[in-house]
């Protein structure tokens, strides 16, 4: 992901950022969802230059996992980016291609965190309570946590916990020897159940496919945008 050099943020805005993310994360809820879904969205973002952001959202059936629905949406961002909030660029974006969609899903697939964050409230997370939608995070790279890497084959799987121990993720091997994916919980879901969807939406490729395809559909929106 891209991430332009931006100087120390203001401490005050530091302090107000903080201060709004643990306002939201007396709001989350972590729970199974109450019923199997039938369509599941994959969300991401980029910043194609340091000032603008394009998000994507696809919406697929579940368990087929055919596409029903593909949409973005690209617009200026303000907050330069600050470590730890990244949701604060991101949301607003993706909360304006959520408006379009056509097919409301039962749960999205964010690209990035859930609870595994320092102050518990990554991406999905935020963006979880802020729609009231069950939401949960599929990450590329670790942002917190401890864990002992899962064995070299696809399926295997290990603990991602906190200083303390708590569970705040899973570290997922998704296809034979590459890189692990960090699986945690957003709001409104489990990690048994953010687990659960995960492994049945592997297709073959490291990444599961709502986000996968999310990924793929931006690098393809972002032809009619230059």
């Amino acid at each position: 992901m891209y991430r332009p050099y931006h100087p120390p943020a203001d401490p005050l805005v530091v302090r107000d950022l903080t201060q709004q993310q643990n306002d939201l994360r007396q709001r989350v809820q972590l729970m199974p969802l109450p019923t199997a879904p039938r369509l599941i969205a994959g969300c991401d973002s980029s910043f194609p230059t340091p000032d603008t952001i394009l998000s994507v959202f696809v919406v697929l059936t579940f368990p087929e996992l055919q596409l029903v629905e593909k949409i973005y949406h690209h617009d200026a961002v303000t907050l330069p980016y600050v470590p730890g909030f990244l949701a604060f660029r991101e949301a607003p974006n993706l909360l304006r291609v959520y408006e379009k969609l056509q097919h409301k899903p039962d749960v999205i697939m964010v690209d990035g965190h859930g609870i595994a964050h320092p102050r518990r409230m990554g991406i999905a997370t935020q963006l979880g309570v802020l729609l009231d939608v069950p939401t949960f995070g599929v990450a590329k790279q670790k942002l917190t946590g401890n864990y002992e890497e899962p064995a070299l084959e696809k399926g295997s799987i290990t603990p991602l916990t906190d200083k303390t121990g708590e569970l705040i993720g899973q570290v997922l091997r998704s296809k034979d020897k590459i890189k692990p994916l960090f699986v945690s919980p957003g709001h409104r879901c489990d990690q048994a159940t953010a687990m659960q969807l995960t492994l049945a939406c592997l297709r073959g490729y490291k990444l599961p496919e709502p986000t996968r395809l999310a990924d793929y559909w931006a690098e393809q929106f972002k032809k009619e945008i230059r």
